[in-house]
């Protein structure tokens, strides 16, 4: 299984020759690698309903025929645009052709800010674990700290941990690392940083705060295989 990075909280799993895009925002997000028009995911992940989350779902879908993983309400939003969708709810788990899906809980908000200055609420934030090859990668969305993300750990040992370390609207270094210990990932890399100006964070502070040691900075486009 290959993993890799794409600036703010984009995330890329290729396993049983699937292409799975976690929280595609790609358009406007100036850290990022990737181009609309270069991607062809299978499968789109959203762990909630923010803009800078959703991002290019919609185009990247309708090109591509990609399924979207999301919560229930997102789900049926983009259902109601013809897209392919597979709605699924915190705590609950699904065995995909191309590895299992679980979502887990995230303390955040959620909701799409349209044009028209409105707000339609698009369900509960998640976390997403993703298990194959006997493998488990865990993206934890905008989330701050809570501790029940070591029974997450103990429940499920973490090969590669996606960290939010932002502030903010997430969690700080401080607090990513505090998670990280509960974790037990074997490597965490942080997320959600520098995109904006009140997110910006220097990740090698966050890596020394690690008392395991395992933190790893990944560039967008560089590439993990575990």
């Amino acid at each position: 299984m290959k993993v890799s990075f794409h600036g703010h909280s984009v995330v890329q799993i290729k396993s049983a020759g699937k292409t799975i895009l976690i929280d595609p925002f790609i358009t406007g997000n100036t850290l990022t690698d990737l181009k609309v028009e270069n991607m062809h995911p299978d499968v789109i992940i959203l762990t909630h309903g923010h803009g800078d989350h959703m991002g290019d779902t919609y185009e990247l879908a309708k090109k591509s025929g990609a399924l979207i993983i999301s919560n229930a309400e997102i789900a049926t939003y983009f259902s109601w645009q013809g897209l392919q969708t597979h709605g699924m709810n915190i705590g609950g788990a699904y065995q995909f052709d191309f590895g299992k899906v679980k979502f887990t809980q995230a303390f955040h908000s959620t909701g799409l800010m349209t044009e028209q200055k409105e707000i339609i609420y698009l369900g509960m934030p998640a976390g997403v674990l993703f298990m194959n090859e006997g493998k488990t990668i865990y993206h934890a969305g905008d989330t701050g700290l809570f501790s029940d993300m070591k029974l997450i750990g103990d429940r499920h040992p973490i090969d590669v941990a996606f960290l939010p370390i932002g502030d903010n609207f997430t969690m700080g270094p401080e607090d990513a690392a505090y998670a990280a210990g509960l974790l037990k990932a074997k490597i965490v890399v942080p997320i959600h940083y520098n995109t904006f100006p009140p997110i910006k964070q220097d990740p090698k502070k966050f890596i020394k705060m690690i008392e395991d040691g395992n933190g790893r900075i990944l560039n967008p486009g560089e590439e993990i295989e575990i």
